[in-house]
């Protein structure tokens, strides 16, 4: 799934996403850290994997979207 970097602390790696219909997901330093990252900057494409549905997603990866 891909969604847009909305916000980003590098001291927890923790942030939000916005998906593309502009629902805002949390994702967690485990999940940044999942995907390899050290950085990331509003605005951004992300790619990111999901589990769970409604109020009990949790994204579980993020990285940067590629084409």
């Amino acid at each position: 799934m891909q969604a847009t970097s909305y916000t980003y602390d590098p001291e927890t790696r923790s942030g939000q996403v916005l998906l593309d219909d502009g629902t805002p997901v949390p994702f967690d330093g485990p999940a940044f850290d999942a995907g390899g990252l050290r950085l990331l900057r509003p605005g951004q494409r992300v790619r990111i994997e999901t589990e769970g549905e409604g109020a009990d997603r949790r994204i579980t990866l993020i990285t940067l979207q590629t084409f």
